[in-house]
């Protein structure tokens, strides 16, 4: 299973042709995408149209879905934060730092085009999915 972050999905519903999405599309034809709840509420609250909205939820929800946050994922997250602070790494958003932990902790690698992966996965054993 994959973790896809959420701007490879907005590509993708978006219609961009990438190796990214492309490789989004590969996994999703084998049924290796887990989406994470918090993943699923960024992709949904960016649609305008009513249409469409309804129309990816469909989709979305057919999806293995996992919870990302609880109190003990908290914890780790929080802790994973401090790690990389204290090595000089900024992390813009918690939201991608829960993502980060959730994969990290169930051993699941995340396809994403996003620096604050990149940089989380020098200091933590974070695995990007190849592309």
């Amino acid at each position: 299973m994959t973790v896809c972050d959420t701007s490879i999905w907005i590509d993708y519903f978006n219609g961009v042709e990438s190796a990214l999405t492309d490789k989004l599309d590969e996994l999703l034809h084998f049924g290796q995408v887990v989406i994470l709840d918090i993943i699923l509420l960024e992709i949904l609250q960016g649609f305008r149209s009513d249409k469409e909205y309804k129309i990816a939820r469909e989709l979305l929800s057919a999806l293995p879905i996992e919870q990302a946050l609880d109190s003990n994922a908290a914890l780790d997250a929080a802790e994973n934060y401090r790690i990389l602070r204290k090595k000089g790494i900024s992390i813009r958003t918690s939201v991608d730092l829960i993502i980060a932990t959730w994969c990290i902790k169930n051993n699941v690698p995340i396809l994403h085009n996003d620096r604050d992966y990149n940089l989380i996965g020098t200091e933590l054993p974070l695995m990007n999915s190849l592309y």
